[in-house]
């Protein structure tokens, strides 16, 4: 992954990519090569750079990030933000005392989709929110479990698009814990379930809203988003007497497709040379952690018993 920011970087208006680090040395030559820039030791990329990217595995980013925090730069981690919400309030709690800036890497908070759902989600008055991510076992090494690693993407959506806090979780897996459905309750009644899974022949990557005079249907992949709506049902004069009628309405929003990654990079740096609120606050990484933790607690409770 770390190679696509550093191609992103390069890409953005007014931003030189001054180098990248990796503790296989060959990579960083061969991403360094690929990208035009050069390969730099940790402290030597921490120093010279006003933003990093910290793209590494989870165990290791705390680590990283008081790096970058020591020097003073501003950071963008990618999801999760640690292995532990502790772990991550004292990331947070350190680049607070610092004023470094600190935005985290949930990327489909900038699918042009769920952007596009974030526009008039105010309008909405949602009883139910469903998630799909499922799909074939990875080809990649990563030491994140099926929620840390995938379910903490709609964890981080549901927080952002539903109000209030979450009440009670509910949750159930198999096939040794690489299919897992998780409900979330929020304060206002509204449920949001998700299921997340490795073990999936096909590749599914979706949400439901269900409001109270429509459904809203995102798909993260074609990054569309399709509205129905049902009408007041009535009756008619036919030759044949009264019939019933009821019509559904679909509406397909415009949605401005682009690369969430970009949008997302985009988004950070222009939080640091405006000296905003990031998109997606260190705060909001900690509190998908926190839930993700609460799941994992239940899913060892249904084991137990």
């Amino acid at each position: 992954m770390g190679q696509h920011h550093a191609r992103v970087y390069r890409e953005l208006p007014g931003v030189d990519l001054v180098g990248v680090y990796d503790v296989d040395h060959d990579q960083a030559m061969a991403v360094a090569e690929e990208h035009g820039t050069k390969p730099l030791s940790l402290d030597g990329l921490v120093e010279t750079a006003d933003v990093v990217s910290i793209v590494v595995p989870t165990a290791f980013h705390k680590e990283m990030a008081e790096r970058a925090i020591e020097s003073g730069t501003d950071i963008l981690i990618e999801k999760p933000l640690a292995p532990t919400s502790e772990a991550a309030r004292e990331i947070v709690d350190a680049a607070d005392e610092a004023d470094v800036t600190l935005q985290v890497g949930h990327i489909e908070r900038f699918n042009p989709a769920v952007q596009a759902v974030s526009e008039f989600a105010d309008e909405l008055d949602p009883i139910a929110l469903e998630a799909q991510r499922q799909g074939p076992p990875v080809d990649r090494d990563g030491d994140d479990d099926v929620v840390m690693d995938l379910m903490v993407h709609d964890i981080d959506v549901a927080c952002a698009l539903l109000d209030g806090e979450v009440t009670a979780i509910e949750a159930t897996g198999t096939a040794g814990g690489d299919y897992v459905t998780a409900s979330l309750t929020f304060d206002d009644h509204v449920v949001a379930t998700m299921t997340a899974s490795r073990v999936t022949a096909k590749k599914l990557r979706n949400m439901a809203v269900t409001a109270d005079d429509c459904r809203v249907d995102v798909d993260y992949t074609s990054q569309d988003v399709t509205i129905t709506r049902r009408t007041e049902p009535e009756y008619v004069a036919a030759d044949d007497g009264l019939r019933f009628r009821s019509e559904t309405l679909v509406e397909q929003p415009t949605v401005n497709n682009g690369e969430p990654l970009k949008e997302e990079l985009s988004s950070f740096v222009e939080s640091v040379r405006e000296d905003t609120e990031p998109e997606v606050t260190g705060e909001d990484g900690r509190r998908v952690i926190e839930l993700a933790e609460r799941v994992r607690r239940e899913l060892d409770n249904e084991l137990v018993h």
